[in-house]
């Protein structure tokens, strides 16, 4: 089962929204076959494994991370090819949540005479889909808010300089976030202040949806790497519709000429500020599963206030800039009360190569 998850994890970034889901065959001791879920519309890690196998599978166990799909989707059913190749065991890491599952691929295989032992590496197996899960479940995107800070909790000095906080390593190990969840989101000022093009700088990376916060439509056509690479990386901009006159609309028209997806959301409370409910309930509509939040500290507020958010990386470095002006990773009105305080769970602290600490909790 191991060897399974270090294979569906080797898909990352690339089967959203479907689960990562490794595979192994083995037969008299020895392994024979083995393969992952390798991208979304593809066949399932256990198809790929059995249409593969070399050998025959005829009373073979079979390892897989996520309870074997039953039914029809963008590929056959797992739970047919199964039983067609003969397997004798089938162990399984962890149940599928999905309601066209749910228990019945398990149901299937016992049906025609296989053994199907449950649980195995089972907290393992349901971290590493942690997105799946949720999405299957709520049908809105799982939501991380990601923020580097100094020691004294700081994300720029007084005078807004923020380059850079972290050091080269811990910046790099941010792009392996950014190809683990579907979308990366941002307000209007970091894009208008930092100019970011938001993407994913390492090996068989794979850009995010950018998604930009910009109630008053304000971002510049020219001179913004955003716009610039709209056409190749797939970008919305999510506006309040109150807001809504002759200019907007026109610059809503030339920003869709440049293949970026505008689209408005009402908000009459704050016509400066995008209602985040309404915005996770359209991504869901359009299948982005995960949303990581490098907004600045407003955009942070707003996403943890409307209780959205489902995990936190906050990474630490070792630096002291002091300064009572200087911004703190999370703006907004805050918390009156240290009772009311929100809490993480599950905490883990790593050290990362060259000093910078990554903290990291579920909400």
């Amino acid at each position: 089962m191991r060897r399974a998850i270090e294979l569906a994890k080797t898909a990352e970034g690339h089967t959203s929204p479907n689960p990562l889901v490794g595979c192994v065959v083995v037969k008299e001791g020895r392994i024979i076959s083995e393969a992952c879920h390798e991208r979304y519309g593809e066949f399932h890690a256990e198809r790929n494994a059995l249409t593969r196998c070399q050998e025959d599978t005829t009373g073979a166990d079979l390892y897989v991370t996520l309870e074997p799909c039953c039914h029809y989707g963008k590929t056959p059913p797992c739970t047919e090819i199964i039983i067609e190749k003969g397997i004798k065991r089938v162990y399984v890491g962890s149940l599928d949540s999905n309601p066209l599952v749910a228990g019945e691929g398990i149901r299937i295989l016992r049906e025609h005479g296989i053994e199907v032992i449950t649980g195995i590496l089972e907290e393992e197996c349901l971290k590493m889909n942690e997105i799946f899960f949720h999405f299957i479940t709520h049908r809105t995107p799982f939501v991380a808010v990601k923020y580097a800070m100094t020691l004294d909790g700081k994300i720029a000095a007084y005078t807004g300089d923020s380059k850079w906080i972290t050091n080269e390593q811990t910046r790099e190990h941010v792009h392996y976030l950014r190809k683990k969840y579907t979308g990366i989101m941002v307000g209007i000022n970091t894009v208008i202040c930092d100019n970011p093009v938001l993407n994913c700088r390492i090996a068989e990376g794979v850009d995010p949806v950018r998604i930009i916060l910009d109630a008053g439509l304000s971002i510049p056509l020219e001179g913004s790497n955003i716009i610039a690479t709209a056409a190749r990386i797939r970008t919305m901009v999510f506006y309040n519709t109150c807001n809504e006159d002759e200019a907007l609309l026109a610059k809503k028209e030339a920003l869709c000429r440049r293949a970026v997806e505008v689209i408005g959301i009402e908000n009459a409370d704050d016509a400066a500020k995008i209602d985040i409910q309404s915005l996770m309930r359209i991504l869901g509509e359009r299948n982005i599963d995960s949303v990581l939040v490098e907004g600045g500290s407003e955009v942070n507020a707003s996403v943890l206030s409307a209780g959205v958010v489902n995990k936190v990386y906050a990474y630490i470095a070792p630096k002291l800039i002091m300064g009572r002006e200087a911004r703190t990773p999370v703006g907004g009105q805050g918390i009156a009360k240290m009772a009311d305080a929100l809490f993480l769970k599950e905490i883990t602290v790593s050290q990362l190569t060259g000093g910078d600490i990554l903290v990291e909790g579920r909400m």
